[in-house]
Order: structure tokens, then sequence, then C-alpha cells
């Protein structure tokens, strides 16, 4: 099978990152690739930055389309655009905090989610709430920490956030620890075996629960909500986006 990783920002060593880890844990036979729009910001931390990344998002989708593409990973915690680009699709499209959270209430009866930027608590909150995974998060935590700063050589990043998730086990009472950002994929291992708990990585669990829904041949319902969107003329810069 083949499976698109799409990361929602323009700054390709995190897409090379997110890649890697991927590949890592693909079954023998996914051939996986991954990808930055060709427009869209260099990373992820505000509504309005979520907003501008969803056209690239979706120029991704449509081409996957065309090129055989059988199922979708976007990797960023906010999972922008998920349900336009299940619009679009015909396989399966998964969100990696989506992904995530699910797979965290199934190893734990309870977690925290430890991200990024304080100012992006909220949208993990509402995330939680859509995906009726709220009564298994007990809270979400902030390092205070850009996104980027998770690609910058020398950062104290990892001892930041490994840091934050072991007072998330011992404040918040969780009993495992959701990563918060798609930039954290690698911290993954290392941050489980020092807090002596689960750590639970989006990435790499969308790639997983992309892969079993393609093999199971599950691909996204064209009726009701995410049926295709019905063609029209669009203006503009967006012209191209019109859908037959």
């Amino acid at each position: 099978m083949k499976l698109k990783i799409i990361n929602p920002n323009t700054t390709q060593s995190m897409t090379d990152k997110i890649g890697q880890c991927a590949v890592a844990v693909a079954a023998p036979g996914t051939r996986i690739s991954a990808v930055s729009p060709r427009m869209g910001p260099a990373s992820i931390e505000s509504h309005y930055d979520e907003a501008l990344s969803v056209p690239g998002i979706l120029d991704e989708i449509l081409a996957g389309e065309q090129e055989g593409v059988d199922g979708y990973v976007i990797a960023c915690f906010g999972d922008p655009g998920l349900y336009a680009a299940r619009e679009v699709a015909r396989g399966p499209v998964i969100g990696i905090a989506e992904a995530a959270m699910h797979m965290a209430s199934v190893v734990g009866s309870s977690f925290s989610v430890v991200t990024t930027l304080a100012r992006t608590c909220n949208i993990a909150w509402h995330l939680a709430e859509r995906y009726g995974m709220k009564r298994f998060c007990n809270n979400v935590r902030a390092c205070d920490l850009p996104v980027l700063e998770l690609e910058r050589p020398g950062s104290d990043a990892r001892r930041i956030i490994t840091e934050a998730c072991r007072q998330a086990l011992v404040e918040d009472r969780s009993e495992c620890i959701v990563l918060g950002c798609a930039g954290m994929t690698d911290l993954c291992d290392e941050i489980a075996d020092a807090i002596g708990a689960p750590v639970i990585d989006g990435v790499v669990c969308a790639v997983k629960m992309a892969e079993a829904l393609v093999s199971v041949r599950l691909g996204t319902s064209k009726r009701g909500d995410w049926a295709r969107p019905l063609p029209k003329a669009y203006a503009g810069m967006l012209a191209p986006y019109a859908l037959n």
C-alpha cells in the first residue's frame, strides 16, 4: 500500500524526521512518502497558521488521489483540514491527535497531553472534546517551546519536554502521555524510558491506524458529512481548487 504523510508546515527538516519515524514502524510492503506542502507556514502555532495551512494540505491530498495513494496522515497535532481532506480522499485520512488520543485511551485509563506553546492548549482540549476523549484527558500541559525550537541543534527541548512529561504523571495523576506535536515524534522512546510510562506519538499511531484501515479495505464513507464537495466555481487564487 501507499501512504502519504503530510507535514502541514514547510519546514523540511521536520518533514524528514516525521518520514523517518513513519518508515521505521511501517509494515513490509507499505511505501511511505513524507511531504510538506508547496505553500504554508513554517510552523503551526495558532488558528491563523492552521487556517492558512489547509490549502496546501488539500493540494497534497488531491495530488495523492491522482498518484494512487491508499491512505493519508496529517502530521500536525491540531489535525488541520482533516474533515475537508476526508471529503476529497477515497481512502482513510488520519489526524495524529485523533490517533494518539484513541491509542492512549486503550493503554491507560487517563492521559495528559504535553505540547509546545501554551496558546495551543485550548486547541488540544477542543480536539479531545470533538473526538470524545475529554473524559480520558486529565490535562494539557505546555512546555512554552516554539515548535521550531525542536529543530534547533543543541536545543534544551528534550530535557524540558521530558521533565514536563514526568510532572504530568505525578501532578495530573495520568497513566500515560500523549506528545502534542509532530516535531516530538523522535523523542517518544527516549522519554518513555526516562519516565517509566507509555508515551504515545501520534505520527506512528496514525501510520498504523491508516495501514489497518487500508488492509481491511475501509475507506472514507461518501454518505453524509464526508461526501465529495459539490462542484462550483471558486474565485481568485482558489480557482484551481474547484472540483468537477
